[in-house]
């Protein structure tokens, strides 16, 4: 069996990235000089040091996650539309049949499903709906961000605090600029 995208990836991104594979705590702590090799603090580091890392596997994992999602949501994409294509010019044809022939011609008939066959057909309109509620939820985390960055913005002014100290004067010059183009388009 070939192997998956994500067969790959994890392969060459995952598997020998975990610290442990990398170097050992001996090989670090030789790193060190002599005085400092059997420190705890060594240790704590190579500690440290191994939860970073295991972050930033982690976070590669989901990414490779993500990606074999929208691999899968691009590929069922390119099949609904290949499919809409297809029944679109069959339709073509159809109308032009029922037209000539009436509609007593013996017309393709749209594909019964069976048991088995409308199983894949259900897991894959499933998949089409959880990528679309993702899609949604991921909008409506950054439009909360958004309005909660407003609110906060809103609350400076409210107290007086604000990030540029010359936008009270420069508020003041654009309204006087607004009055003067007022002026000029009243006296024209």
């Amino acid at each position: 069996m070939a192997p998956t995208e994500a067969t790959i990836l994890q392969n060459y991104l995952l598997l020998p990235s975990r610290l442990p594979s990398i170097i050992s705590v001996q090989d670090f702590a030789s790193l060190f000089p002599k005085s400092q090799q059997s420190s705890p603090q060594v240790r704590a580091l190579y500690r440290d040091l191994q939860q970073q890392r295991n972050a930033v596997v982690d976070a590669v994992a989901a990414s490779i996650d993500a990606e074999v999602k929208h691999a899968n949501a691009l590929r069922r994409t390119i099949i609904r539309t290949k499919k809409q294509g297809e029944s679109e010019e069959q339709d073509d044809e159809v109308e032009i049949e029922r037209a000539l022939f009436g509609s007593t011609s013996v017309t393709i008939t749209p594909k019964r499903h069976s048991l088995q066959s409308i199983i894949p057909d259900l897991d894959s309109a499933i998949a089409d709906v959880e990528s679309d509620l993702q899609k949604l939820e991921e909008e409506e985390s950054t439009l909360l961000e958004s309005i909660k960055q407003a609110a906060g913005n809103m609350s400076d002014l409210r107290y007086g605090r604000l990030s540029n100290p010359n936008l009270a004067s420069e508020v003041i010059d654009g309204l006087h600029g607004i009055q003067e183009t007022c002026k000029q388009n009243q006296s024209v």
